[in-house]
């Protein structure tokens, strides 16, 4: 895999032994340097991590669930109703 000729940040990390010799194995599996395999492997999970962070998922049952509740929404709660007659009253007494 070629280098990046754009890389200007370091990082550093201990790391024990065994997990070294794990790591150099992979690396070496793919054909990578250890520093490109543990940059590959660490941005793999970044990604993931945040899409993870993005993403709802939801059950069968609760996507369902979500798809009536959209369909056929509950009626409106009357503390909900007074709330939007507030806000409306706010707003226009700013003007």
């Amino acid at each position: 895999m070629p280098q990046q000729a754009s890389r200007s940040a370091r990082i550093e990390a201990r790391i024990a032994p065994d997990a070294l010799l794990l790591v150099k194995r992979a690396a070496e599996l793919q054909g990578r340097s250890i520093s490109d395999f543990v940059v590959a492997a660490a941005q793999e999970i970044a990604h993931r991590t945040i899409d993870e962070a993005q993403v709802i998922r939801l059950s069968i049952e609760d996507q369902q669930r979500f798809v009536e509740l959209l369909l056929k929404p509950p009626a409106v709660a009357p503390a909900l109703k007074r709330a939007k007659k507030a806000h409306v009253r706010l707003i226009a007494s700013s003007r």
